[in-house]
């Protein structure tokens, strides 16, 4: 009989927490063989993941997946073997009532979010005592092996390998996305936040003697751009400009595979959040992360404690150079003098990604690490 796992996710950061879950429960059916249902509060953001799945449905299949609406008002369900609460959500109370009448009792993990941070290796996998006489424990995705690791499916980086090494496979794929960019052209994506500092860094590709194509899928950057635009209606998949040296290109929001895709297919790629920061990392290339902003600037000492291991084996030029580029961004400041910086260093930073992909991918991936887990609790 299949082990039966609930993964629960409130969407707060739009698609990130819905994109991480998604990824996660379709990773323990189809290499671990379990049975997930998975629970979430905001369809909408799921269908923009998987355009497949139905707005209203109640319950649905989706790849292996039982995805389940997760109701203002909980009715009774069974309680599986494990239970997954993704970011410090809230289990519905009647659920964690059932929870203490089952025998066994289920395996509760508080699955947080990703943090470098050095008292996670410290604080993963220990366990939270409830008033209730439940047990919850912690696990913390990371870098270090004393942690719960990335999720990476398996063979991911293999297939992006072979991806990026079939020029043809590669421009077949951005040909189905209407870009056609210069052959000497520096292709670059942008899934970000808003940035006030945008305009400053778009300027200097303007003027850059290389040739540069921005490729932004639909999201909450496009104001920004369109400010320095100056274009009066809002922008939407299709839009083109070039400016200068800068093409502009708005692309459609596009299922996980694709983006995937599209990151390995850029020279450099501008991600927010967790989910598209983690795949930005499996593409091998240059990189910039728009770490989500919280109250009291508290974000950034994550975005440090990052840094830090990402940049300890580059040499002392190269990393100030990222380092800068990426503090600038991380607070709106301008991003001209910084980007020309990191660019003179460019050979050796996109050399470093790839054997930090390779670093990262050496270690126990996620879903594997959750399920070993499981597996010694018994």
């Amino acid at each position: 009989m299949k082990v039966s796992w609930d993964i629960f996710c409130s969407v707060v950061d739009n698609y990130g927490d819905a994109g991480v879950t998604w990824r996660l429960a379709r990773q323990l059916v189809a290499e671990q063989g379990l049975h997930v249902r998975l629970w979430i509060d905001d369809l909408s953001a799921f269908v923009r993941l998987c355009p497949d799945a139905d707005l209203k449905a109640q319950q649905q299949w989706q790849e292996g997946v039982r995805v389940c609406q997760w109701p203002a008002e909980w009715v009774n369900s069974d309680i599986p073997d494990v239970v997954i609460e993704a970011f410090a959500c809230r289990l519905p109370t009647p659920y964690t009532e059932s929870m203490l009448q089952r025998s066994p009792r289920p395996l509760w993990l508080n699955l947080e979010y990703l943090s470098a941070e050095d008292w996670v290796s410290g604080c993963h996998g220990l366990p939270s005592p409830q008033l209730n006489g439940l047990k919850k424990f912690f696990f913390f995705p990371g870098f270090s092996d004393a942690t719960g690791g990335l999720l990476r499916e398996r063979n991911l980086i293999e297939q992006r390998q072979r991806f990026q090494q079939d020029k043809a496979a590669r421009q077949g794929f951005l040909q189905g996305l209407g870009v056609e960019p210069l052959p000497d052209a520096r292709l670059i994506s942008v899934f970000a936040y808003e940035n006030p500092g945008l305009g400053s860094w778009l300027d200097a590709l303007a003027s850059d003697s290389r040739p540069n194509h921005l490729l932004v899928p639909e999201g909450r950057i496009l104001a920004d751009l369109r400010r320095w635009l100056g274009v009066d209606d809002e922008l939407h998949a299709g839009f083109m400009q070039v400016r200068g040296g800068l093409t502009v290109q708005v692309l459609p929001f596009i299922r996980q595979e694709r983006y995937d895709q599209l990151l390995w297919s850029c020279d450099f790629n501008v991600v927010r959040g967790e989910d598209s920061f983690v795949r930005a990392q499996w593409a091998g290339r240059p990189m910039l992360w728009h770490i989500y902003q919280q109250e009291d600037d508290a974000h950034l000492p994550k975005l440090d404690a990052f840094l830090a291991l990402y940049l300890a084996c580059l040499a002392p030029e190269a990393a100030h150079a990222v380092n800068q580029f990426w503090q600038n961004w991380n607070i709106g400041s301008d991003l001209d003098e910084s980007w020309l910086a990191l660019t003179e260093h460019w050979a050796e930073i996109e050399k470093h990604a790839g054997h930090w992909c390779l670093q990262q991918a050496a270690r126990t991936d996620l879903a594997t690490a959750l399920v070993q887990f499981y597996g010694n609790s018994l």
